[in-house]
C-alpha cells in the first residue's frame, strides 16, 4: 500500500512548488522529513529549475511545530539519542538552504517551533496577513533544535533571537516584519500568488549569476569583512567568464531584453 504523500512537488516553468500535505496543521514528523529529502533529492536532479518556493496546504498552518508525540521516546535515553535527532531534524533543512537556486517560503498560516525554522532555512519569507510565527518551544522545558537558534540569531540578532527563544511568544506578521524575520506582509490567500509572481521575476535573470550571488552572500555571512569581500570577488571573477554576463552586457548597450542561456 503506498503510503500517503505529505509533501508534493510541482515543477513548471522553472519554479519548483514545494507544499507540505500533512493535516490538520502540517507537523513536521518522521514522514515529512524523509519525503522531504526526497523531493530535495528531485529538485536537484532537475536542470532547469531556478527558484523554489515552499508552502503548506491548507490556511491553518504552514507548519505547526514538529511531533511532540514523538518527543517521550528521546527523552533520558542519552545525549547522544537526543543530539542525533537534532541533526535528524536540522539535515532536510540545511540541505534546503544549501540549495544553488533562490528558495521563497510562502507561510500560509501558522509557522511555529520547527515550521519557523523550516521558513528560516529559506532565502525569502512572504507572511500572509493572519499568520503567527515563533519559537515556543521553551514552553515545553526544551528549546528549538531544527536550527532555531542558529538562523533566528544571524537574521534577526542576537539579543532579539533570544527574546523571542526564551519568552516563546509568538509574533504575528506585522511584528516579524518589523524585525526582519519575514520580507513582506499580504492578504489572506494572496501568499502564493505573490510568491509566484516573486518567482517569475527571479528566474527571468541569469541562473549562474543567481548561483554565484546566492553562493556569494551565504558564503560571506560567517566571514570576516575582508575575507568576505575576497568571496566575492572570487564569485564575481566566476560570473565573468559566463555567456550570460556577455549577453546581459550587450542587450544592455543594445538597448534590448537579455536572452539569456537558460
Amino acid at each position: 500500500m503506498n503510503r500517503k504523500e505529505k509533501v508534493s512537488l510541482t515543477i513548471e516553468n522553472q519554479i519548483a512548488i514545494l507544499m507540505i500535505q500533512n493535516p490538520p496543521v502540517n507537523i513536521l514528523d518522521a514522514d515529512v522529513v524523509e519525503q522531504l529529502h526526497q523531493k530535495i533529492d528531485e529538485i536537484e536532479q532537475t536542470p532547469t529549475i531556478k527558484v523554489v518556493i515552499l508552502t503548506g496546504e491548507g490556511e491553518k498552518a504552514f507548519m505547526a511545530g514538529g511531533d511532540i508525540k514523538s518527543f517521550p521516546e528521546w527523552m533520558g535515553k542519552g545525549i547522544e539519542l537526543a543530539e542525533a535527532k537534532s541533526r535528524w531534524l536540522q539535515h532536510p533543512l540545511n540541505r534546503i538552504e544549501a540549495l544553488p537556486y533562490p528558495t521563497i517560503c510562502v507561510l500560509n498560516g501558522a509557522a511555529l517551533g520547527g515550521g519557523c525554522e523550516l521558513a528560516l532555512a529559506c532565502d525569502i519569507r512572504i507572511a500572509e496577513k493572519h499568520v503567527t510565527i515563533g519559537l515556543p518551544e521553551i514552553k515545553l522545558g526544551l528549546f528549538p533544535g531544527a536550527g532555531g537558534t542558529q538562523r533566528l540569531a544571524r537574521l534577526i540578532g542576537k539579543a532579539k533571537a533570544k527574546e523571542i527563544i526564551f519568552t516563546g511568544e509568538s509574533l504575528t506578521a506585522d511584528e516579524a516584519l518589523a524585525i526582519g524575520l519575514v520580507n513582506t506582509v499580504v492578504p489572506k490567500w494572496y501568499g502564493l500568488t505573490t510568491g509566484i509572481q516573486l518567482a517569475k521575476k527571479i528566474a527571468t535573470h541569469s541562473r549562474q549569476a543567481l548561483t554565484y550571488a546566492k553562493q556569494a552572500i551565504d558564503e560571506g555571512a560567517d566571514q570576516s569583512l575582508s575575507d568576505a569581500l575576497q568571496t566575492e570577488a572570487h564569485y564575481f571573477g566566476h560570473v565573468f567568464q559566463t555567456e550570460d554576463v556577455k549577453e546581459g552586457v550587450a542587450a544592455f548597450i543594445e538597448k534590448r531584453t537579455p536572452r539569456f542561456l537558460d
